[in-house]
Formats: structure tokens, C-alpha cells, sequence
């Protein structure tokens, strides 16, 4: 059938245009946002005391892996950080759940201080008496070099201290719970001094520009800065545009984060006080993190200053319930609307049956069956658009110099036989943004990746490694194709058609493993329910007599 061509025509222009506007999105210039300008320029102008970020001095542990305190570790059941006594700052972070590969038992290290590649969690007290606020950064005391999380713990915590000239007396608190990643970094400030002080919390994410290599063919494996704001739900925040322009925004709760394909780093500010989002690029590093609120400490007094960091993978429940919005830091692109309700319902389905490749199987079944009545329709539109196919002809023939009446008559003919010509598109045009969506869910989620199947498929995330999904998937396709055979008698449409399939299992070759499970799925409930509604056709006398037009 002609509408079969079109189906696949337009399924792979449609798929190639979202992959190419995805694209766009993450490498084009950004449009410029006159109202979120506006109120930067505002925020800059009516906070002009806010203080920078701390300087960055030659001995920093982020810029030099051998210039740095004593390196202590801390470990819950599902995280290990090592902290640097100077400055507290957290410089390696390592996921225990999820190894760096499907064959190797060491876990992801999202956080390094070596190699090439530097990626550190700092954060400390600025302000008129923070002990950051200058070149150099406190040395904290503590009293042992490991804490670990013991049996039947709900959490470990880290107190370093510091001890200034003046006697104020600085406690920062790192706490682990467990099962979490939401790692809480808390202040307590105790003013021994005789005169008040003034401090200021900032937290930044510094890490070298480090392009991200790979990621699957039309999904750009994104790394690179992310905000929320009052005024912003979610905004990318690239490498370039830390290089191009100083981020300098004002707000209510909030948070700052560095993201990756599957993991993400957060820090979240206190979401009731009013926080300075920034970031700033020097020597090769992205900084992009907060200060907070002035906080004054009279004589004698101690005062508490709260913030937490997500250092993990992006796990969506959770990480919204760290903070409002935290959790479209998962790329699922602008049809996150259909991919999240989606994603939500493949998760209770795998709840069930406890494997990711059969709760796809479900989700697939059951979307085809909820589309079935559309299948329906569409195969009957076009069972009937073929039966007029004759009449068409006589009258392109009949008005050939007259494209309105042309036109009229075309328009009587199907008001008189009950077709809407539009009736076979509008179920496709369903479909594709469904499967898109699938698309982006299967490629942006974490439970997904190293999931299993069965027998050769280890990993969900992943393409085939041995082509053999892709490869039932092109041969369900062709099958598709024989059974809905087009009157085209053009012998180069002819051949377009039947490398159709043969394109969409190239295309195949490299997506992940899921997504063409989920295809090759969705093609064999098509043949069945091409069958079945074939046969309801012929009952009523239209596929027959489709085929004797054929014949002809």
C-alpha cells in the first residue's frame, strides 16, 4: 500500500529530524532570553557586595593533585568519598553500585582529583570572616582517616574542625546515609571573638572542559553545567557558555549541577533563603556553584549554615525529593512530558516481573493495544482509499485543467463514500512522538543501563552485540512490507521501498538493545494485528476487492 511507503518514509524523516533538532539544541547558540537578561542584569546591579568566588591560589588541591592536605575517606553502603582536609572539599567520589563497566567490578568515579581529567566538589565560608575568603584555605583537624558506615547505622558523619586566630571555631559536618546519595555538608560556626562576624556559605563544582566522547548515534552525550532557579524550572548550561558569560542569577532555593550521560552532581542550597547562583571559567576549569546569605554571629554565639550535594546517579524519584526539579537534570528531550508518564509506568511493570527486557515486551504490548482501535481505523482508511482509487483517476482526468474543480470533486467523492483522506495519517503522527519518547527514556535512564535480558543481551542501554535484534527487527519490517504490497509501479520508488528495511536495520545496528527489542516487539504485534484486521476487511468486502483491483 502507498500508505505503508509513507509510513516508513515519514518514520524516517521524522526520527532523522527530532535526532537533528536534539542536536541543535545541545551545539547551536543559545537564543538570547531578554527577560531572564534583564533580571541578571537587575540581580547584578542590586547585589554589586555580593562576593566572588574564593580566589584560586597555586596550592589549591583542585588545580595540583599533589598540593593538598591530609585525604580522608568515608563510606556508606552505596558511596565512598574522599575529603581534603584543606578547604573540606570532596575530591573523589566513587558510585559502589554501578562498576565503570558491565565486565568489571570497580565502580564509576565521578568525582577524580588525577588524571587528566579533574572533577572536585568545593565548598567552604567566604564573606568578611570566612576562613575561605582569602588566597589560602583552612586546614581542618580530625580524628581519624577513615569512617565507614557500620551495621545497622542509618548514617556516618565526618567532623572536621578548624580554629582560627581569633578563636572562632569552625566545624563542618559531612554525613552519609544510608542508601543515599544526597550527602548533607553542614556548618557550625561558634564566635569566640569579641566582635561579631559576618560568613557566607558558597559550594561550586569544578571540573576541566573535557569534551564527552561517544554516546549512541542521535543522542548527544551531554556533559556540562545545569541550574534551577525561581524564574527557571531547568537550563543547560554548557562549557561554552561558562566561557562566554559569567552565570549571575538571584534566587529562591535552587541548585547548581554538573551533568553527565546516567550520573549527575548537585549542590543544593537551603531552598527557604535567597542564594547567588554563578560560574566562572579559569585556567582550563568550569566552576559553576552558589554562595549563599550573609549570616552575622554575634559574641559568644553559634550559628548553623546547611546545604546537601547529590553525588550519583539520576535516579528521578529521588533526586526530586532533594529539590523541586532536580530530577529533569534525566535528558529525556522536549517530549519529556510523554518519555517520564512512560518511564513511570515501565518501572512498575519491571516492579513486577522483575526484568527490564520483559516489562518493555509488556509496555509494548499494551501500547499497540491501546492503539489498536487508531491501527484499526488507519488500515480501513487506507482499504478504502485504495477502492477509490479508479474514480480519483477518472477525475484528475476528467478536470486536468481545472485544479479547483478538480479539487471540489475530490472533495464531494469523499463526503459521498464516508473516506477521510486524512485518515490513515493521523495514527502514525500518534505513534512516532510515542516512540520517540521511548527513545529518550530507554537512552536517559540509569535503571536501564547494564540491565539484563536474556541469554546474549547483558545490557539493555547498549546495542547487540551481535546484531541479532536489529536483525529479526529488519526481517519483521520486510515482512510488513510483503504483507501490505504497494501498487507503486515506479521500478526506482520500487527499489526505495525495498532498501527501506534494510536502512532501518543499519540505522538499528547501533541503538540500544532495549529500544530495538521494543521495535521488534511492536512489528510482530502489527503482523498479527494486520491479520486480524485483513480479515475483518475481507468480511466486509473490502480487502477482496482491494486485491482485485491489484490484479488488474
Amino acid at each position: 500500500m502507498e500508505s505503508q511507503r509513507n509510513l516508513l518514509l515519514i518514520g524516517l524523516l521524522f526520527v532523522s529530524f527530532l535526532i537533528y533538532q536534539q542536536w541543535g539544541k545541545d551545539h547551536s547558540p543559545k537564543p538570547v532570553n531578554t527577560e531572564q537578561t534583564t533580571t541578571q542584569t537587575q540581580s547584578a546591579q542590586s547585589n554589586s557586595d555580593v562576593p566572588t568566588a574564593p580566589g584560586e591560589a597555586k596550592t589549591t588541591p583542585a588545580d595540583n593533585a599533589s598540593a593538598h592536605g591530609q585525604l580522608i575517606t568515608v563510606q556508606s553502603d552505596v558511596l565512598k568519598l574522599t575529603i581534603d582536609t584543606l578547604g573540606g572539599d570532596i575530591v573523589e567520589a566513587d558510585l559502589l553500585k554501578y562498576p565503570k563497566t558491565e565486565k568489571t567490578s570497580d565502580p564509576v568515579q565521578l568525582l577524580n582529583i588525577n588524571g587528566a581529567h579533574k572533577y572536585t566538589a568545593r565548598s567552604g565560608l567566604i564573606g568578611d570572616n570566612g576562613p575561605d575568603a582569602g588566597q589560602s584555605r583552612p586546614v581542618y583537624s580530625v580524628d581519624k582517616k577513615a569512617f565507614t558506615l557500620a551495621d545497622g547505622q542509618k548514617q556516618v558523619t565526618v567532623p572536621l574542625t578548624y580554629t582560627d586566630k581569633n578563636g572562632v571555631v569552625y566545624h563542618k559536618l559531612i554525613t552519609l546515609d544510608k542508601g543515599s546519595y544526597d550527602v548533607k555538608v553542614d556548618y557550625k560556626v561558634t564566635n569566640n571573638a569579641a566582635n561579631k562576624i559576618t560568613v557566607q556559605q558558597f559550594a561550586e563544582l569544578k571540573q576541566t572542559t573535557q569534551k564527552a566522547k561517544g554516546g549512541f548515534f542521535g543522542h548527544p552525550n551531554y556533559r556540562g553545567g545545569a541550574y534551577s532557579s525561581d524564574d527557571t524550572r531547568y537550563e543547560k548550561y554548557t562549557f561554552d557558555d561558562i566561557k562566554d558569560k559569567n552565570l549571575n542569577i538571584t534566587t529562591k532555593g535552587g541548585w547548581v549541577a554538573m551533568l553527565q550521560h546516567y550520573f549527575a552532581a548537585a549542590w543544593v542550597p537551603p531552598q527557604d533563603e535567597k542564594s547567588t547562583l554563578y560560574s566562572q571559567y579559569k585556567d582550563d576549569f568550569a566552576h559553576i556553584g552558589f554562595i549563599g546569605a550573609k549570616k552575622e554571629i554575634a559574641p559568644g554565639q553559634t550559628a548553623q549554615l546547611k546545604s546537601s550535594i547529590w553525588v550519583g546517579p539520576e535516579l528521578q524519584d529521588k533526586m526530586a525529593a532533594v529539590a523541586p526539579h532536580l530530577d529533569l537534570t534525566v535528558d529525556y528531550g522536549w517530549l519529556w512530558f510523554i518519555s517520564q508518564p512512560l518511564f513511570k509506568f515501565l518501572k512498575f511493570l519491571h516492579s513486577l516481573v522483575g526484568n527490564w527486557g520483559v516489562a518493555i515486551i509488556l509496555i509494548t504490548l499494551i501500547v499497540k493495544g491501546v492503539m489498536y482501535p487508531l491501527t484499526r481505523a488507519q488500515y480501513t482508511s487506507m482499504a478504502k482509499m485504495r477502492i477509490l482509487q479508479p474514480k480519483m483517476k477518472e477525475l484528475r482526468e476528467r478536470y486536468a485543467d481545472d485544479r479547483q474543480k478538480q479539487s471540489q470533486a475530490m472533495m464531494e467523492l469523499y463526503k459521498k463514500e464516508k473516506v477521510n483522506p486524512l485518515g490513515g495519517c493521523f495514527p502514525i503522527a500518534l505513534q512516532m512522538p510515542i516512540f520517540i519518547a521511548l527513545y529518550w527514556a530507554f537512552l536517559g535512564s540509569v535503571e536501564l543501563r547494564h540491565a539484563p535480558f536474556f541469554l546474549w543481551i547483558h545490557d539493555l542501554s547498549a546495542q547487540d552485540p551481535y546484531y541479532i535484534l536489529p536483525v529479526l527487527m529488519g526481517i519483521s519490517m520486510f515482512m510488513i512490507q510483503k504483507m501490505s504490497p504497494t501498487a507503486v509501479a515506479d521500478p526506482m520508488q520500487q527499489k526505495i521501498m525495498q532498501f527501506m528495511p534494510v536502512a532501518f536495520t543499519v540505522f538499528f545496528l547501533f541503538f540500544p538493545s532495549g529500544l530495538v527489542l521494543y521495535w521488534l516487539v511492536s512489528n510482530c504485534v502489527t503482523l498479527i494485528q494486520q491479520t486480524l484486521i485483513y480479515r475483518e476487511l475481507e468480511k466486509k468486502g473490502l480487502h477482496s476487492r482491494d486485491k482485485k483491483d491489484k490484479k488488474k
